[in-house]
C-alpha cells in the first residue's frame, strides 16, 4: 500500500516516492540544548517517531538524522548565567533529552552531530555563496544572504516578493515572520558572546542558526534528501532560510517532502510559563503519569491538527492503556492453551492489518490506525470468549499486536510496571488471609495496596497484581 504525505512545499498529499527505491533519508530539527525539552517540543519529536515507524513498517530502510543545537542566542546566553563555558553548560541539556526520548520510547536517530563540531562545513558553504554573490559581508562585518539574489526566496510559505524589505538585515537567530530580511549566515564576534567564537575568513565570529541545519543535513544525507520535518513554527524563517541557502549553494532541490507537525495547546490554552501550564516531562513523570501515557496523548491527534494536552486526555489515555495491557495478558495466557484451529481468526486479523496499513498510509491517519486496533480488540475478545482463539490463533494474534506495537510502542507496559517484591508480597499476603478467612485483614491489606496504587484482580487462574 503506497504512503502518501500532505507535502508543505506543494501545499498538496503526495504519493511518496524516494529517492532511492526503499530507502529514505530523513532530517529532523532537534532540541536546542539550553533547557529541559518541553512537551510542545516532543510533539513534535514523537510525529517525527510515528513517521519513522510507519516507513519502517512498509519496508523502506531509513537513515534518520537530527541535530542538537548546541552554540546559539540562548545557548550562549544561559551557559554565561549559569557561569560555565558552553560545552559544559550544553552537556547537561544534551544528555536529559536523550534520557527523555528513550522514556517516550522514541527509536534513536543514526546519528545526532551537534552544530559545534561542524562549523567548517558551514563556512565551506558560506564561501560558496560569497563565490556566487549570493552572500556579503556588511559593515558590522557580519555575513548575510541576500535575498534579492535569490528570486527562489520565499517557495516554502509563499512570500510575496514585493512586500521583502531588500537590504533590511536580520542578526539575530530567530524572528517575526514579518521580517523578510537578509539574515545572518555569519555573526561577528561580539564581546556579549564571551569565549564563544570561531576563525573563520570573514574574522573571528560563530554562525547563523539557520545555516547549521543545512551543513548536517547535506554532509549525512546528501545535497538532496527525502524528507526534512518539524513545527509549523520551524517553518519561517528557519525552514524557508535552510532552503535558500542550501539550494543557492549547491545548484539543486533541497527536501523533496516537507512535514510539519501543529501546535500544541494545554488545557486549550497556548503553553506559557506566566499561564502556569508550561511543563516538561519530568515535570508531568513526577505527577505520577508514565512516558507510555504521556506518548499515546501526544501521538492520538493527527499531526497537522492542533493537539489539546490535558490532564483528562492522560487520565483516558490510562484507562486505554489497561485495556490493551488486559488484551496482551490475556492472549498470552491463551497461547499455550491447545489449539482451537486459526479459521476464526484470519478474517479479522486480515481486517485489521489493512485498516491499520490504510490508515497510516493516509498521511499518518492516527485516528484511523487506533480505529483498526480497538475493533481488533473487540473481535478477538469475543472470539477468546467463545473458545475460538488458543493455542496457534492467539499466538497469531499476538504477533499482530506485535506489529502494530512497531508503530505505536504503547502495547507493552513499561518496566517500571512490574510488581515490585514488596507489592506481591503484601497480595499473597491478602490472599492468605482471604483463605484463612481473615476478611479483615484481607480489606485492611487490599486498602493499602490500593493506597499505594495498586489493585488486585481476581482470575480464574488466580489473583493478578497491577498497576491503578
Amino acid at each position: 500500500m503506497p504512503l502518501s504525505f500532505y507535502n508543505t512545499l506543494t501545499h498538496s498529499e503526495q504519493v511518496f516516492k524516494p529517492i532511492k527505491e526503499q530507502e529514505v533519508g530523513l532530517y529532523t530539527c532537534g532540541p536546542t540544548v539550553y533547557n529541559y525539552a518541553h512537551i510542545g517540543n516532543f510533539r513534535a519529536y514523537i510525529f517525527e517517531d510515528l513517521l519513522k515507524r510507519a516507513l519502517l513498517y512498509h519496508g523502506y530502510k531509513v537513515k534518520h538524522i537530527m541535530n542538537l543545537t548546541d552554540v546559539d542566542d540562548k545557548t550562549i546566553r544561559g551557559s554565561q548565567a549559569a557561569g560555565l563555558p558552553l560545552n559544559d553548560f550544553t552537556r547537561k541539556f544534551k544528555d536529559a533529552f536523550f534520557q527523555d526520548i528513550a522514556v517516550l520510547r522514541i527509536i534513536p536517530a543514526d546519528a545526532y552531530p551537534a552544530a559545534t563540531e561542524h562549523i567548517q562545513e558551514m563556512i565551506d558553504i558560506i564561501t560558496v555563496l560569497f563565490d556566487k554573490g549570493i552572500a556579503y559581508q556588511a559593515e558590522d562585518k557580519s555575513v548575510y544572504f541576500s535575498i534579492a539574489k535569490w528570486p527562489k526566496y520565499g517557495q516554502l510559505v509563499h512570500i510575496d516578493h514585493e512586500q521583502m524589505r531588500s537590504g533590511t538585515r536580520v542578526k539575530l537567530d530567530e524572528y517575526a515572520k514579518e521580517s523578510v530580511a537578509d539574515f545572518a549566515l555569519w555573526k561577528a564576534y561580539d564581546s556579549e558572546d564571551g569565549d564563544v567564537c570561531w576563525d573563520s575568513p570573514w574574522g573571528k565570529g560563530r554562525p547563523g542558526w539557520h545555516l547549521e541545519c543545512s551543513a548536517m543535513s547535506s554532509k549525512y544525507l546528501g545535497k538532496t534528501f527525502d524528507i526534512h520535518c518539524g513545527g509549523i513554527d520551524n517553518m519561517f524563517p528557519h525552514h524557508e532560510d535552510e532552503i535558500a541557502q542550501s539550494e543557492a549553494a549547491n545548484g539543486c532541490r533541497f527536501v523533496n517532502y516537507w512535514l510539519h507537525c501543529a501546535h500544541l495547546m494545554v488545557e486549550g490554552q497556548k503553553m506559557s510559563k506566566s499561564l502556569g501550564n508550561f511543563f516538561t516531562l519530568r515535570d508531568l513523570l513526577d505527577k505520577g503519569y508514565s512516558g507510555r501515557e504521556i506518548r499515546w496523548v501526544l501521538i492520538g491527534t493527527h499531526y497537522r491538527q492542533s493537539l489539546n494536552f490535558s490532564f483528562k486526555a492522560l487520565e483516558e489515555a490510562r484507562t486505554a492503556l489497561q485495556r490493551i495491557d488486559a488484551f496482551r495478558t490475556r492472549l498470552d495466557e491463551l497461547s499455550n492453551a491447545p489449539d482451537s484451529g486459526c479459521d476464526d481468526v484470519k478474517a479479522p486479523l486480515a481486517t485489521a492489518d489493512a485498516g491499520f496499513q490504510a490508515g497510516l498510509a493516509d498521511d499518518l491517519n492516527i485516528s484511523m490506525a487506533l480505529a483498526a486496533l480497538f475493533d481488533y480488540i473487540r473481535d478477538l475478545n469475543r472470539l477468546m470468549d467463545d473458545g475460538k482463539c488458543a493455542g496457534a490463533a492467539a499466538r497469531d494474534a499476538r504477533a499482530l499486536l506485535e506489529r502494530f506495537d512497531s508503530v505505536l510502542a504503547v502495547c507493552t507496559p513499561d518496566a517500571s510496571d512490574d510488581v515490585p517484591a514488596e507489592i506481591q508480597a503484601k497480595a499473597d499476603a491478602r490472599q492468605a488471609a482471604r483463605k484463612a478467612k481473615d476478611f479483615a485483614t484481607a480489606d485492611a491489606l487490599r486498602k493499602e495496596l490500593d493506597s499505594l496504587g495498586w489493585v488486585v484482580e481476581d482470575t480464574p487462574k488466580g489473583p493478578r497484581v497491577k498497576r491503578k
